[in-house]
């Protein structure tokens, strides 16, 4: 098999292309090393496929050239519905349901298609189309349009500055607090895990309450303090940063990173950092709380221990809570801040 210079530098594109088919990169490769002079079964080794595949592909290069790489057209029973159907489902799907409904059903769609078009497709070829499509109008996924202004993203760039500089000589805190965590215990004993099977855990459960925490992160060690708290408020708020207040050494200089939560904004807290001067509060910007640091650790925190956890008290929710940061500081480390905070930017 021999190639000229033009159609080699297309099969050589094609064979390197990282967003071509992985069938198509196969062909090229296939024509490529047969052209280098290889025999079918070493190209099948090397390839790691068959080598009837090699010499199907080669055969077809041979005889009609790049268009014998293309998949040829495929015998099957011809489509039972025509474009006007799928546009009319797709223009369902991707519409407000009718009065009363707050979400899409197969059966709703097939019966909302069938008086636009006047033709009869079953709620399970509804399916079919949509699934071929990837439209899933039943799932709905919670979203917050937040303002997309020059201030929000100043503000977010400005927290991102402090986590990927901190201040030299200064100590840099991200606070925040994890509200009405639920002391559960379930009903029976779960299942462990077997081959095949995950383990299981009981739906039931009985409840023991509720605790509330805050916790401040250190950035620049990764460790973490934390405190159970009655209530969430300005009053409470203030008592933990005295706590941390006279932890840290006088004369250095404390920066803080705050969610806009009402204990954080309120007139006393305000107060608080006016007398004592050392403190510069640093606020993430409005829907933006994803920017407090600390909510990498309530993050772990949660899928380690609260969310399969079975708790027999308040008490043992608590000693739990403490056991786990606490272990946590013994190997902290701090989070490797990657994003600057510049807006985000679409694929091309």
């Amino acid at each position: 098999m021999t190639l000229d210079e033009t159609g080699r530098r297309a099969l050589q594109r094609l064979a390197a292309s990282a967003k071509a088919q992985v069938r198509e990169v196969l062909r090229a490769r296939i024509v490529l090393a047969a052209a280098d002079g290889l025999a079918n079964a070493q190209i099948a080794r090397e390839l790691d496929v068959a080598i009837n595949t090699v010499r199907k592909w080669r055969g077809r290069f041979a005889e009609r050239g790049p268009d014998g790489l293309k998949d040829t057209g495929r015998p099957g029973r011809p489509k039972m519905y025509d474009d006007r159907v799928r546009v009319a489902i797709v223009a369902a799907a991707t519409s407000a349901p009718p009065h009363p409904a707050a979400t899409w059903t197969h059966r709703a769609i097939a019966e909302q298609v069938a008086g636009t078009v006047f033709a009869a497709v079953s709620p399970s070829q509804v399916g079919r189309i949509l699934a071929d499509l990837d439209l899933k109008p039943h799932k709905v996924r919670g979203w917050l349009t937040r303002r997309d202004t020059p201030e929000f993203w100043e503000r977010a760039e400005h927290i991102c500055d402090l986590y990927r500089n901190p201040p030299h000589d200064a100590v840099l805190l991200s606070i925040d607090e994890k509200t009405a965590i639920a002391a559960r215990s379930r009903k029976h004993p779960g299942r462990p895990a077997t081959p095949g099977q995950p383990a299981r855990q009981e739906f039931e459960y009985i409840r023991h309450g509720t605790a509330s925490l805050v916790a401040a992160l250190d950035v620049r060690t990764g460790e973490v303090l934390t405190e159970v708290i009655a209530r969430n408020n300005a009053a409470t708020f203030t008592a933990f940063l005295d706590r941390i207040d006279a932890l840290i050494p006088d004369g250095t200089h404390i920066h803080v990173v705050l969610d806009n939560g009402s204990s954080h904004t309120a007139k006393h807290t305000k107060a608080w950092f006016t007398a004592h001067p050392r403190w510069t509060a640093h606020f993430t910007p409005p829907h933006a709380s994803w920017l407090n640091q600390v909510e990498l650790v309530f993050s772990a925190l949660t899928r380690s221990i609260l969310r399969h956890g079975n708790f027999a008290s308040r008490d043992d929710l608590i000693d739990k809570l403490d056991s786990y940061i606490i272990n946590r500081n013994e190997t902290a480390k701090p989070f490797r801040w990657t994003y600057d905070g510049t807006p985000l930017k679409e694929a091309a």
